[in-house]
């Protein structure tokens, strides 16, 4: 029988595990899974690098720091995407990577209307003297107070402008911050993807059609406990949207502030690793890839290729998308395969790969090319190393990265993910 003293210190084992830090972490589901670490908020730094690079220059010519209005920033997950966004694809030697300086920070402002979510960022970042939050509904129009000095960068992430359920919410605030600013400003809008294949049973050639889904939030949960909760999962109204519907809003939003809102970029991000391709709500034949991919950035976890091959099922009347996946999915399942193919040719006594793997054919994709030949590159170097399991933790998340790399490349900023991200600029004088 313990002693009293021994029940004294077992509060301190309570305190651990109810503070929930002392859970076992895992990246294979969750909010913040791999895919959402390592191919996500990768992808939306590398696309919104360069204008931001570019609005640095800019601030520091004038002498100025940069002020950042985060709209819809939730646990302020956007503050950490931005603050990720590195310099370059840096070298090995450098230490400093990071864009956005501490020293080139002026403001941080974090807007939500979820109360609960608004407490959770303080939490996290009450301390921070640069940051700031405040609650507002950003569907009635820009969060700024009259006297309040405009942002430079307004960002949004995570399908937050789908919560614009009427483009003339949208049209609003995008005119409301095009009047507001003083020179120049950046503005990232992220909306729900209209043909990504995890809903291709709300596809539509109408575009008066289909243009708010019913979203349920049902990937949280594993599939035994997301079927048991069916009934009580939370819904959310969002708006799809593709490149025409964008360009339209934008367009209004120009004419009623009288000022160039001017598109700069739009990708698509999440192309087959949605997380609703998981759970086949809006498509019977989704596969959870997400879920695959997800175990190819798990440490010390062997994925098990085949499951990372897709099976795209086209849809009648809809050519050019159909041709896209038709494309994609063919560049991805040969890079898959021939992964494959090098680590069964692989000799562990000779440290080389077989005379059985045939040269790369010219005709394919310089892209798909350059990744296959990567994987070569990777599994010749690391698969002798023997310790520390080579395969499961050097070779398959490098597999997930020239994965992230070719569809990044393919992508056409059309609608066909889970998010289609826009990038725009407002300059005057």
């Amino acid at each position: 029988m313990a002693n009293k003293a021994d029940n004294d210190q077992m509060g301190a084992y309570t305190e651990a595990v109810q503070s929930g830090l002392y859970a076992k972490q895992t990246g294979l589901v969750g909010k913040y899974d791999n895919v959402r670490r390592y191919w996500e908020d990768e992808i939306t730094r590398d696309f919104i690098r360069p204008h931001l690079q570019e609005l640095m220059n800019y601030k520091r010519s004038s002498m100025q720091r940069i002020r950042i209005m985060d709209i819809g920033c939730g646990s302020a997950d956007g503050y950490e995407l931005l603050a990720g966004i590195r310099q370059r694809d840096p070298d090995l030697q450098d230490s400093q990577i990071n864009l956005l300086t501490p020293d080139m920070l002026g403001v941080y402002c974090g807007v939500d209307l979820n109360e609960d979510l608004l407490h959770q960022a303080a939490s996290y970042y009450g301390h921070h003297p640069k940051l700031e939050f405040r609650q507002a509904d950003f569907t009635q129009g820009l969060p700024l107070d009259k006297d309040e000095r405009s942002y430079d960068l307004y960002f949004a992430s995570y399908g937050t402008w789908s919560h614009h359920n009427q483009d003339e919410t949208a049209v609003r605030l995008l005119a409301d911050i095009a009047r507001r600013t003083d020179e120049y400003a950046i503005i990232v809008c992220d909306w729900l993807g209209r043909y990504s294949y995890e809903w291709q049973t709300l596809w539509t050639n109408d575009l008066t059609e289909n243009r708010n889904m019913d979203y349920v939030v049902s990937y949280i949960y594993e599939k035994e406990e997301r079927e048991a909760r069916r009934d009580e999962l939370q819904h959310l109204t969002l708006r799809l949207m593709c490149r025409q519907e964008i360009d339209a809003i934008v367009g209004a939003a120009s004419k009623e502030a009288g000022t160039e809102i001017k598109p700069l970029r739009f990708f698509d991000r999440s192309i087959l690793t949605g997380r609703h391709m998981d759970t086949a709500d809006y498509n019977p034949h989704a596969q959870p890839l997400r879920q695959a991919v997800n175990v190819l950035h798990e440490s010390n976890v062997r994925a098990d290729l085949n499951s990372l091959l897709v099976n795209y099922v086209p849809k009648a009347g809809f050519d050019f998308i159909n041709d896209y996946f038709e494309h994609l999915q063919m560049c991805w399942n040969t890079l898959v395969e021939y992964t494959g193919m090098l680590l069964k040719e692989y000799d562990h006594e000779k440290e080389e790969i077989s005379t059985n793997i045939r040269p790369i054919p010219a005709s394919y994709p310089e892209v798909l090319r350059r990744m296959m030949e990567r994987m070569r590159r990777v599994v010749e170097n690391t698969g002798w190393l023997g310790i520390g399991l080579p395969r499961e933790n050097v070779i398959e998340p490098q597999l997930g990265y020239a994965l992230r790399h070719l569809v990044t490349t393919l992508q056409q900023g059309q609608g066909c993910a889970h998010g289609l991200v826009g990038v725009f600029e407002v300059k005057k004088g």
